[in-house]
């Protein structure tokens, strides 16, 4: 089969023609029809010091797909030859606390499909039956290969009661464009996001921020009164990893606010503790999605009438992988559907 791999420890990945992979007792054998670029596939593709230290190669990579049920293995009960499906990138053990207390999104020994193991940037991809999610008819194929990033939007987003809040979004790459849509979904009452990319910001509006930032050329104090505020945000969404960011968000957060912490901070990240302390701000931090209730608010938002369809920009043959890539590097896209 094709598939990208990351066959040495240097920059680039490569379509490869390679076996495909063996279903066994309780996995679903899934053929690939659309998979999405991740921030993550481009560390992997620059070959980073992240990817350095955390990747094997050689490596089929990606987590973000969907695609047709192609294979069963005889003990899988609930899905069927030809189903429309996508999944849960993370493997869990199912075996402790968290796990058996129905907290799987906590699981301490969890792997991730394109990381730890091989992914779904290849034309077919096994995985445990237990974590195949079914594509109602009504979700595009496209929007349900990015179920994966779109979860991580919701679950962050929905930490915290959204209805007539105040909210900053920090970063307003995919995950964040897609919780502007979300909060103002739920009932927020001013959505904000921040970020240097003009691009972006652009974008962030189409998907309803009520006002977009661009923290290079102006504060975000000064559009309090547009906003009607008299202090700070009830509610901040971390999804850029950047420390400036971070600190500007607690700065700017109103006494008592709640903050959930998406995007990774560097070792090096320093802030005031006063702004947490003393505003008696709550912080809470945010890995992957909730198994399976994220999945099940997901899906249920986009039949509801929730639009995220403009996050998408690109949509590009597997063949024109390396265009892709190039175009995830300018920064200047939303999310990239790759077609096999």
């Amino acid at each position: 089969m094709k598939a990208l791999v990351k066959s040495s420890s240097e920059r680039g990945i490569w379509l490869e023609n390679i076996p495909e992979p063996e279903c066994n007792t309780n996995d679903v054998k899934i053929r690939i029809t659309h998979s999405s670029i991740c921030g993550t596939d481009l560390h992997i593709y620059k070959w980073d010091e992240w990817a350095q230290k955390t990747l094997d190669v050689p490596l089929v990579i990606g987590h973000e797909f969907c695609g047709i049920v192609e294979e069963i293995g005889p003990g899988v009960t609930h899905y069927k030859l030809g189903q429309r499906v996508s999944g849960e990138g993370h493997i869990t053990c199912g075996n402790c606390r968290n796990c058996r207390a129905g907290k799987r999104h906590l699981c301490q020994k969890s792997s991730g499909i394109g990381v730890h193991k091989d992914g779904a940037f290849a034309e077919y991809l096994v995985i445990p039956e237990s974590n195949v999610w079914p594509i109602h008819d009504e979700i595009p194929s496209d929007i349900a290969s990015f179920f994966d990033p779109f979860g991580n939007a919701v679950h962050t987003s929905l930490s915290y009661e959204m209805v007539g809040e105040d909210v900053l979004i920090t970063g307003a790459g995919p995950i964040g464009m897609m919780s502007v849509a979300i909060c103002k979904f739920v009932g927020a009452r001013n959505v904000v996001i921040t970020d240097i990319n003009d691009y972006r910001l652009t974008l962030a509006k189409k998907m309803g921020a009520t006002k977009t930032i661009n923290v290079s050329k102006s504060s975000i104090a000064e559009f309090y009164p547009q906003l009607n505020m008299t202090s700070g945000f009830d509610v901040g969404l971390e999804m850029s990893g950047n420390p400036e960011a971070f600190r500007s968000m607690l700065e700017h957060m109103y006494h008592g606010g709640k903050v959930a912490l998406l995007g990774l901070l560097p070792d090096s990240t320093r802030i005031d503790w006063d702004d947490i302390i003393f505003k008696g701000l709550r912080v809470k931090g945010i890995y992957g999605r909730e198994m399976y209730e994220t999945w099940y608010k997901m899906t249920q938002m986009l039949r509801s009438g929730l639009d995220i369809s403009q996050v998408v920009t690109h949509r590009i043959s597997i063949d024109q992988y390396e265009e892709a890539f190039n175009i995830m590097e300018t920064g200047e896209c939303g999310k990239i559907v790759l077609e096999w």
